[in-house]
Order: C-alpha cells, then structure tokens, then sequence
C-alpha cells in the first residue's frame, strides 16, 4: 500500500491509499480518483516529504496524529457528505436511465418518486427543453467514488 498526498485542479489538498502507484496511475486515467472536497476527478499527486529513517538521521518532532480518511477535513466537505446521505436516504438511485425515467414520471407513464441519476448532457437538455425538472447534484455516483 502507498499513500499519496494528492490535490485537484481547485488546488484542495487531501490524501489517500492505493494498492501501488500503478493503480494510482490507472485509477485516475479512468476518472475513478475524486477529491475529497468538491468531487473533482482531475486529481494529480501533490509534492509530499519522503520519509526517511537511519541511525545517522537527526529525529525530528513526531508529526500530529493523522486525521482517519473517513473524517472530514473541511465543512465544504461535511456539507456534501450531509447532502449524499440525505440523497441516498430519500430518492432512488437509477443511474444511466435517469433521462427515461424522469420523462416517464412526467408523462405519467411511472409513478413520481424522487429519483438520481446520470444524463449525458443531450439528455438533460431534451429534459430542460421539454419543461421536466431537473437539476445538478455535487456529488459523483456510487460506483465512482473512491
């Protein structure tokens, strides 16, 4: 395991594992590492201090505990994990079929519940164009988190 000091193109900091650097590398070409803060997907590794150890090494003061992965480290961050949660607890999610389901709840073909998704951006705009409401969330799908 290696753990990575990384940033997105926001230039917000955070860290995490990976089996080796070749599943960093892979990972992120596939859009599968996010940051942490806003969700970005456009993650490079940030400049990180090795840590080196021998007996002719000046100690240096222990570093502060390390804050757990799961804990957020800005309010930005809790307030998108609130709302994830909240969207997990109260709609379904229907991932690509977003764009069918939501013209079928409109048209009265299926039942209204609140529903998430994915649309490419044809399909949302046919949604839009079509007055079915629909919005953005900040937050990636299930399977593409970290």
């Amino acid at each position: 395991m290696i753990r990575y000091a990384l940033k997105c193109s926001d230039d917000h900091r955070f860290e995490s594992w990976f089996q080796s650097a070749a599943a960093f590398d892979t990972l992120a070409a596939k859009g599968l590492v996010s940051c942490a803060i806003c969700g970005s997907t456009k993650v490079s590794k940030a400049l990180m201090a090795p840590r080196v150890s021998g007996a002719d090494v000046v100690a240096e003061p222990a570093p502060p505990p390390a804050r757990p992965l799961s804990e957020p480290s800005h309010p930005a961050e809790q307030m998108l994990r609130a709302l994830r949660d909240h969207i997990a607890k109260t709609s379904t999610y229907v991932g690509g079929r977003f764009a069918d389901e939501a013209r079928a709840m409109h048209l009265g073909e299926a039942k209204e519940r609140p529903i998430h998704g994915e649309a490419t951006l044809p399909e949302a705009r046919a949604l839009i164009e079509d007055g079915i409401p629909i919005a953005p969330l900040p937050i990636l799908p299930p399977d593409k988190t970290n």
